[in-house]
């Protein structure tokens, strides 16, 4: 039994940059589009998201646990792999329970108050949202569903972190699906998806022993590297398209391009040439995670003075 860890450890506090910044970058768009920005629905719609974000990494913590992947893995590290805080305090399992109830429950009274803050022809579609992502937040790993462990954990993840999260942002707004609102979609989905794959080459071996079949534990580290470095080309391709095909003065949309000029290149490499070499991945690993928290600054930025200048 070890120390207690703290109650950001056991939640993964800061992969909650995963949802923070589609919220963001959602409410970002809607209120340039309309030209006003609900406080209040912002906020609230905030807390829908961590509390999803919350019980999904919880959730993850728990069911990776009694699943054994956890327990079989010997490359846990910062970006991959779980807390560990069940490995090495399983009395703290009720607890675990309990905090990935509570981000459920936090996101259901959320949605519950922004049914009344938001148009009703949105009302629909915000409880889409809402019962489709609490699905996702438990049983990415829960059974009997376990779409990570049969081959669903990479669309379920980039639907959460992409199109829904923007979308859900979007609908707070009051702002329903328009033509430019496509095209920011895939973009921050993809961002996050880049991280799951990575880790996925750390984990290959865990993965494997726990029947956790995801893109590398089906088809290979090599392949797993190349859909990496074709993922995050496509981020930048989706950033070209957003600069090329948004109306006004676009050029703080490029902004989000940096990281994949200035980082991407020495993860991609390290990535393509150790793509079997877990310890070695490791350091791919935390280039992505980087790049991913500069894009997503970098992309509120863009937005925030392209609607400024617009």
């Amino acid at each position: 039994m070890n120390d207690n860890p703290g109650i950001l450890k056991m939640i993964r506090a800061p992969f909650l940059s995963s949802i923070i910044a589609p919220i963001v970058i959602g409410t970002l768009w809607s209120a340039g589009v309309k030209e006003s920005f609900d406080v209040l629905n912002f906020i609230v719609v905030l807390l829908i998201g961590i509390g999803l974000h919350v019980a999904t990494n919880v959730y993850n913590d728990i069911y990776d646990t009694l699943q054994g992947t956890d327990k079989v893995n010997v490359h846990r590290n910062e970006s991959s792999g779980g807390s560990g805080v069940l490995l090495d305090n399983p009395e703290l399992m009720g607890k675990m329970y309990f905090l990935a109830r509570t981000g459920l429950v936090v996101a259901l009274l959320g949605t519950i108050a922004l049914t009344f803050l938001i148009k009703k022809d949105l009302r629909v579609l915000l409880w889409v949202l809402f019962l489709v992502s609490a699905f996702f937040s438990k049983y990415y790993t829960a059974p009997p569903v376990k779409l990570a462990y049969r081959g669903w954990g990479e669309v379920s993840v980039w639907l959460a972190f992409g199109p829904m999260a923007i979308l859900i942002a979007a609908v707070s707004q009051n702002m329903g699906i328009q033509p430019h609102l496509l095209w920011l979609l895939p973009i921050t989905g993809l961002s996050t998806s880049s991280i799951l794959l990575v880790g996925q080459m750390i984990d290959l071996d865990a993965d494997r022993a726990g029947g956790k079949h995801g893109v590398a534990s089906r088809m290979g580290s090599r392949f797993t590297s190349v859909l990496y470095v074709l993922v995050q080309v496509g981020i930048a391709v989706n950033i070209l398209a957003l600069f090329a095909g948004y109306p006004g003065s676009t050029w703080p949309l490029l902004l989000a391009l940096l990281p994949y000029i200035l980082l991407f290149p020495k993860a991609a490499g390290i990535i393509w040439k150790h793509h079997d070499n877990p310890d070695k991945l490791k350091a791919g690993a935390k280039l992505t995670v980087l790049i991913h928290l500069v894009f997503s600054v970098l992309l509120i930025v863009g937005f925030g003075i392209y609607n400024f200048l617009n």
